[in-house]
């Protein structure tokens, strides 16, 4: 085989192994080897190959059969170590802390990845009744207040561009219609808020705002609230208080 063939293989196998790696960080829980194989299509005797590979390196973990594969504790290392070593989490800690207090309510930092958003910190609420959501967890851009947000950064076309013309829905008020979802945004872009109303959770709304600390932003903060406590007194805190809190990060991440 040349140096070019090698390298090639090299590149394949590099790409097979972050493939694997994002499947199973995708679906938690553990998957035999013929699911694996099913779902990414790889011949199964270099599938089992890569994946003893992975087990052996502590990417992958089996169950006690050896016969199950899901993802390892090497990976929680990798994605806590992106948390802590983070500027903007930690230039924001202060003022999602301070967002906390003044809404009692559930806080979240996300950062636009592709056409989803993915959660970098969260505050919960002091609520009994609350939702709970995990740092890491990722979510379509379309359903939430984050992600609307952070897509009104963007012009009418590269939105077009980055999502489709049919959008999933996560509940029966999801906007599954791209041509809606941009006119929602016209509105985002003018009130300076964007608003999930049930379209992610039943039961729960959120407002989120953008960081304008580069354009289009990437990095956007919101705050969940059970419809069951949601008067129009709250709703008015809540925007003041995220509007306040953008305008904090805004300076303490200007030099970022």
């Amino acid at each position: 085989m040349s140096a070019a063939e090698t390298g090639g293989s090299q590149v394949k196998s590099a790409v097979r192994t972050v493939e694997l790696l994002e499947h199973f960080a995708g679906r938690p829980g553990m998957h035999s080897l013929a699911s694996v194989q099913e779902a990414v299509g790889y011949p199964k005797s270099s599938l089992y190959m890569l994946l003893r590979t992975l087990v052996d390196l502590g990417w992958v973990e089996t169950d006690a059969t050896g016969t199950r594969y899901g993802i390892g504790v090497r990976a929680l290392l990798v994605g806590t170590s992106y948390i802590d070593g983070d500027e903007v989490v930690a230039a924001a800690r202060p003022t999602l802390d301070r967002l906390s207090d003044a809404t009692t309510e559930t806080i979240h930092l996300a950062r636009l990845d592709g056409t989803d958003v993915v959660y970098l910190a969260t505050r919960q609420s002091q609520h009994h009744l609350r939702p709970f959501t995990r740092v890491g967890r990722r979510l379509p851009a379309h359903s939430t207040s984050l992600g609307k947000a952070l897509l009104a950064t963007y012009t009418d076309e590269q939105v077009r561009t980055m999502l489709p013309p049919a959008l999933a829905p996560l509940t029966e008020h999801t906007l599954t219609d791209r041509e809606q979802l941009i006119e929602e945004l016209h509105a985002v872009r003018e009130q300076g808020y964007a608003a999930d109303r049930e379209e992610n959770t039943l039961g729960l709304r959120c407002f989120g705002v953008a960081l304008p600390y580069r354009t289009p932003a990437r990095d956007a903060i919101s705050c969940s609230v059970p419809v069951a406590r949601l008067t129009p007194g709250h709703e008015q805190t809540i925007k003041e208080a995220l509007f306040d809190a953008r305008d904090r990060l805004t300076l303490a991440t200007r030099r970022l």
